[in-house]
Protein backbone atom coordinates (compact mmCIF):
# COMPACT_ATOMS: atom_id res chain seq x y z
CA UNK A 1 0.00 0.00 0.00
CA UNK A 2 2.90 2.34 0.80
CA UNK A 3 4.46 1.64 -2.61
CA UNK A 4 1.17 2.55 -4.29
CA UNK A 5 1.03 5.82 -2.37
CA UNK A 6 4.60 6.62 -3.36
CA UNK A 7 3.84 5.91 -7.01
CA UNK A 8 0.74 8.10 -6.86
CA UNK A 9 2.73 10.93 -5.28
CA UNK A 10 5.45 10.64 -7.93
CA UNK A 11 2.86 10.58 -10.73
CA UNK A 12 1.03 13.61 -9.29
CA UNK A 13 4.32 15.46 -9.00
CA UNK A 14 5.13 14.75 -12.63
CA UNK A 15 1.66 15.87 -13.75
CA UNK A 16 2.13 19.09 -11.76
CA UNK A 17 5.42 19.72 -13.55
CA UNK A 18 3.71 18.99 -16.88
CA UNK A 19 1.01 21.56 -16.09
CA UNK A 20 3.63 24.13 -15.14
CA UNK A 21 5.43 23.45 -18.42
CA UNK A 22 2.12 23.97 -20.21
CA UNK A 23 1.71 27.41 -18.62
CA UNK A 24 5.35 28.33 -19.18
CA UNK A 25 5.17 27.18 -22.80
CA UNK A 26 2.30 29.58 -23.43
CA UNK A 27 4.10 32.47 -21.77
CA UNK A 28 7.43 31.77 -23.48
CA UNK A 29 6.06 31.09 -26.95
CA UNK A 30 6.95 34.58 -28.15
CA UNK A 31 10.59 34.01 -27.26
CA UNK A 32 10.98 30.89 -29.41
CA UNK A 33 13.11 32.78 -31.93
CA UNK A 34 15.96 32.66 -29.42
CA UNK A 35 16.29 28.94 -30.12
CA UNK A 36 15.45 28.97 -33.84
CA UNK A 37 18.29 26.65 -34.82
CA UNK A 38 17.37 24.14 -32.12
CA UNK A 39 13.75 24.30 -33.24
CA UNK A 40 14.67 23.52 -36.85
CA UNK A 41 16.84 20.64 -35.66
CA UNK A 42 13.98 19.19 -33.64
CA UNK A 43 11.56 19.69 -36.53
CA UNK A 44 13.83 17.57 -38.71
CA UNK A 45 13.85 14.84 -36.05
CA UNK A 46 10.08 14.90 -35.58
CA UNK A 47 9.18 15.33 -39.25
CA UNK A 48 11.44 13.91 -41.99
CA UNK A 49 13.09 11.32 -39.75
CA UNK A 50 9.68 9.99 -38.68
CA UNK A 51 8.14 10.14 -42.15
CA UNK A 52 9.04 6.62 -43.25
CA UNK A 53 7.52 4.86 -40.25
CA UNK A 54 4.37 7.01 -40.52
CA UNK A 55 3.95 6.17 -44.21
CA UNK A 56 4.50 2.44 -43.69
CA UNK A 57 2.08 2.34 -40.76
CA UNK A 58 -0.59 4.34 -42.61
CA UNK A 59 -0.26 2.17 -45.71
CA UNK A 60 -0.82 -1.12 -43.93
CA UNK A 61 -3.49 0.25 -41.61
CA UNK A 62 -5.32 1.45 -44.70
CA UNK A 63 -5.07 -2.01 -46.25
CA UNK A 64 -6.27 -3.81 -43.12
CA UNK A 65 -9.12 -1.41 -42.46
CA UNK A 66 -10.23 -1.63 -46.08
CA UNK A 67 -10.27 -5.43 -46.03
CA UNK A 68 -12.41 -5.38 -42.91
CA UNK A 69 -14.91 -2.75 -44.09
CA UNK A 70 -15.37 -3.26 -47.84
CA UNK A 71 -16.54 -6.84 -47.55
CA UNK A 72 -19.48 -5.83 -45.36
CA UNK A 73 -20.48 -2.94 -47.61
CA UNK A 74 -20.40 -5.16 -50.68
CA UNK A 75 -22.67 -7.57 -48.84
CA UNK A 76 -25.10 -4.66 -48.23
CA UNK A 77 -24.78 -3.53 -51.87
CA UNK A 78 -23.47 -0.11 -50.76
CA UNK A 79 -20.42 0.17 -53.01
CA UNK A 80 -20.93 3.91 -53.53
CA UNK A 81 -20.44 4.55 -49.80
CA UNK A 82 -17.12 2.75 -49.40
CA UNK A 83 -14.89 5.69 -50.32
CA UNK A 84 -16.86 8.07 -48.13
CA UNK A 85 -16.74 5.85 -45.05
CA UNK A 86 -13.04 5.09 -45.38
CA UNK A 87 -12.00 8.69 -46.04
CA UNK A 88 -14.01 10.01 -43.07
CA UNK A 89 -12.62 7.32 -40.79
CA UNK A 90 -9.07 8.14 -41.83
CA UNK A 91 -9.27 11.93 -41.64
CA UNK A 92 -11.29 12.10 -38.41
CA UNK A 93 -9.77 9.37 -36.25
CA UNK A 94 -7.25 6.90 -37.63
CA UNK A 95 -4.70 9.26 -39.16
CA UNK A 96 -4.42 11.80 -36.30
CA UNK A 97 -4.49 9.20 -33.53
CA UNK A 98 -2.06 6.76 -35.15
CA UNK A 99 0.32 9.57 -36.06
CA UNK A 100 0.25 10.85 -32.48
CA UNK A 101 0.82 7.32 -31.14
CA UNK A 102 3.84 6.86 -33.42
CA UNK A 103 5.31 10.20 -32.37
CA UNK A 104 4.69 9.42 -28.69
CA UNK A 105 6.49 6.09 -29.00
CA UNK A 106 9.36 7.23 -31.19
CA UNK A 107 9.90 10.91 -30.44
CA UNK A 108 8.38 11.27 -26.99
CA UNK A 109 10.52 8.49 -25.57
CA UNK A 110 13.62 10.05 -27.12
CA UNK A 111 12.79 13.44 -25.60
CA UNK A 112 12.34 11.94 -22.15
CA UNK A 113 15.47 9.79 -22.31
CA UNK A 114 17.62 12.67 -23.55
CA UNK A 115 16.43 15.23 -21.00
CA UNK A 116 16.41 12.66 -18.17
CA UNK A 117 20.01 11.74 -18.95
CA UNK A 118 20.94 15.42 -18.83
CA UNK A 119 19.12 15.73 -15.52
CA UNK A 120 20.81 12.81 -13.75
CA UNK A 121 24.24 13.86 -15.06
CA UNK A 122 23.75 17.45 -13.77
CA UNK A 123 23.80 19.01 -17.24
CA UNK A 124 20.57 20.86 -16.40
CA UNK A 125 22.32 22.51 -13.45
CA UNK A 126 25.15 23.47 -15.79
CA UNK A 127 22.65 25.33 -17.96
CA UNK A 128 21.56 27.36 -14.95
CA UNK A 129 25.20 28.20 -14.21
CA UNK A 130 25.55 29.40 -17.81
CA UNK A 131 22.43 31.56 -17.29
CA UNK A 132 20.50 29.55 -19.88
CA UNK A 133 16.84 28.80 -19.26
CA UNK A 134 16.23 25.05 -19.78
CA UNK A 135 12.67 25.81 -20.88
CA UNK A 136 13.89 27.97 -23.76
CA UNK A 137 16.85 25.75 -24.60
CA UNK A 138 15.33 22.27 -24.21
CA UNK A 139 11.55 22.37 -23.93
CA UNK A 140 10.35 25.10 -26.32
CA UNK A 141 12.10 23.79 -29.47
CA UNK A 142 10.60 20.34 -28.90
CA UNK A 143 7.12 21.69 -28.21
CA UNK A 144 7.14 23.89 -31.32
CA UNK A 145 8.54 21.09 -33.47
CA UNK A 146 5.77 18.70 -32.45
CA UNK A 147 3.05 21.31 -32.91
CA UNK A 148 4.25 22.15 -36.43
CA UNK A 149 5.23 18.73 -37.76
CA UNK A 150 2.41 16.54 -36.44
CA UNK A 151 -0.25 18.15 -38.69
CA UNK A 152 2.07 17.68 -41.69
CA UNK A 153 2.63 14.01 -40.87
CA UNK A 154 -1.11 13.63 -40.32
CA UNK A 155 -1.99 14.87 -43.80
CA UNK A 156 0.66 12.64 -45.38
CA UNK A 157 -0.65 9.66 -43.40
CA UNK A 158 -4.22 10.41 -44.53
CA UNK A 159 -3.39 10.45 -48.22
CA UNK A 160 -1.21 7.36 -47.81
CA UNK A 161 -4.07 5.47 -46.15
CA UNK A 162 -6.47 6.67 -48.83
CA UNK A 163 -4.09 5.51 -51.57
CA UNK A 164 -3.67 2.08 -49.98
CA UNK A 165 -7.46 1.77 -49.65
CA UNK A 166 -7.88 2.68 -53.30
CA UNK A 167 -5.30 0.05 -54.21
CA UNK A 168 -7.01 -2.64 -52.12
CA UNK A 169 -10.46 -1.81 -53.49
CA UNK A 170 -9.22 -1.91 -57.07
CA UNK A 171 -7.13 -5.08 -56.79
CA UNK A 172 -9.09 -7.24 -54.37
CA UNK A 173 -12.68 -6.13 -54.91
CA UNK A 174 -12.65 -4.82 -58.49
CA UNK A 175 -14.05 -1.41 -57.51
CA UNK A 176 -13.43 1.28 -60.09
CA UNK A 177 -10.98 3.95 -58.82
CA UNK A 178 -13.17 6.80 -60.07
CA UNK A 179 -16.13 5.51 -58.06
CA UNK A 180 -13.99 5.28 -54.95
CA UNK A 181 -12.45 8.75 -55.33
CA UNK A 182 -15.78 10.38 -56.18
CA UNK A 183 -17.35 8.88 -53.06
CA UNK A 184 -14.36 9.81 -50.89
CA UNK A 185 -13.98 13.47 -51.83
CA UNK A 186 -17.69 14.15 -52.03
CA UNK A 187 -17.99 13.23 -48.34
CA UNK A 188 -15.02 15.26 -47.12
CA UNK A 189 -15.55 18.79 -45.83
CA UNK A 190 -13.14 21.56 -44.88
CA UNK A 191 -14.34 21.06 -41.31
CA UNK A 192 -12.99 17.50 -41.33
CA UNK A 193 -9.51 18.69 -42.29
CA UNK A 194 -9.67 21.47 -39.70
CA UNK A 195 -10.67 19.15 -36.88
CA UNK A 196 -8.04 16.60 -37.89
CA UNK A 197 -5.29 19.23 -37.86
CA UNK A 198 -6.55 20.64 -34.58
CA UNK A 199 -6.40 17.20 -33.00
CA UNK A 200 -2.78 16.70 -34.06
CA UNK A 201 -1.81 20.14 -32.72
CA UNK A 202 -3.30 19.26 -29.34
CA UNK A 203 -1.70 15.80 -29.39
CA UNK A 204 1.68 17.26 -30.28
CA UNK A 205 1.45 19.74 -27.43
CA UNK A 206 0.50 17.00 -24.98
CA UNK A 207 3.21 14.56 -26.07
CA UNK A 208 6.00 17.14 -26.04
CA UNK A 209 5.03 18.60 -22.66
CA UNK A 210 4.64 15.25 -20.93
CA UNK A 211 7.88 13.91 -22.41
CA UNK A 212 9.91 16.95 -21.38
CA UNK A 213 8.38 17.21 -17.91
CA UNK A 214 8.99 13.52 -17.19
CA UNK A 215 12.62 14.02 -18.22
CA UNK A 216 13.09 17.13 -16.07
CA UNK A 217 11.68 15.39 -12.98
CA UNK A 218 13.92 12.32 -13.25
CA UNK A 219 16.13 11.66 -10.24
CA UNK A 220 18.62 8.90 -9.53
CA UNK A 221 20.57 6.97 -12.15
CA UNK A 222 20.19 5.14 -15.43
CA UNK A 223 17.46 2.87 -14.03
CA UNK A 224 15.29 5.89 -13.31
CA UNK A 225 15.88 7.18 -16.84
CA UNK A 226 14.32 4.01 -18.22
CA UNK A 227 11.42 4.20 -15.79
CA UNK A 228 10.73 7.84 -16.67
CA UNK A 229 10.83 7.03 -20.38
CA UNK A 230 8.36 4.19 -20.01
CA UNK A 231 6.08 6.24 -17.77
CA UNK A 232 6.09 9.21 -20.16
CA UNK A 233 5.11 7.06 -23.15
CA UNK A 234 2.30 5.35 -21.24
CA UNK A 235 0.98 8.65 -19.90
CA UNK A 236 1.17 10.27 -23.34
CA UNK A 237 -0.82 7.42 -24.90
CA UNK A 238 -3.48 7.63 -22.20
CA UNK A 239 -3.76 11.39 -22.61
CA UNK A 240 -4.00 11.05 -26.40
CA UNK A 241 -6.91 8.62 -26.14
CA UNK A 242 -8.72 10.68 -23.50
CA UNK A 243 -8.27 13.95 -25.38
CA UNK A 244 -9.36 12.25 -28.59
CA UNK A 245 -12.66 11.36 -26.92
CA UNK A 246 -13.11 14.91 -25.61
CA UNK A 247 -12.24 16.57 -28.91
CA UNK A 248 -14.31 14.13 -30.95
CA UNK A 249 -17.33 14.76 -28.73
CA UNK A 250 -17.03 18.53 -29.00
CA UNK A 251 -16.38 18.47 -32.74
CA UNK A 252 -19.24 16.04 -33.35
CA UNK A 253 -21.72 18.42 -31.74
CA UNK A 254 -20.24 21.36 -33.62
CA UNK A 255 -20.48 19.58 -36.98
CA UNK A 256 -24.03 18.41 -36.21
CA UNK A 257 -25.17 21.92 -35.36
CA UNK A 258 -23.51 23.27 -38.50
CA UNK A 259 -25.28 20.72 -40.68
CA UNK A 260 -28.64 21.48 -39.03
CA UNK A 261 -28.15 25.20 -39.63
CA UNK A 262 -27.72 24.47 -43.32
Amino acid sequence: MSILKINLLVWSKKMTIAFKLFINSLSLFSYSTLSCELTIEQMIIVGPESLSICIITAFFIGLVFTLQVVKEFLYLDATSLIGAILSLAFIRELSPVLTAVIIAGRIGSAFTAEIATMKVTDQIDALYLLKTDPLLYLVMPRVIACIIMLPVLNIISFFTSLASSLFACCIFYNIHPWLFLKSAFSALLYWDFFTSLLKTIVFGFIVSNISCSWGLTTVGGSKNVGQSTTSSVVTSLLMIFMMDFVLSSLMFYQSSSAIKSL
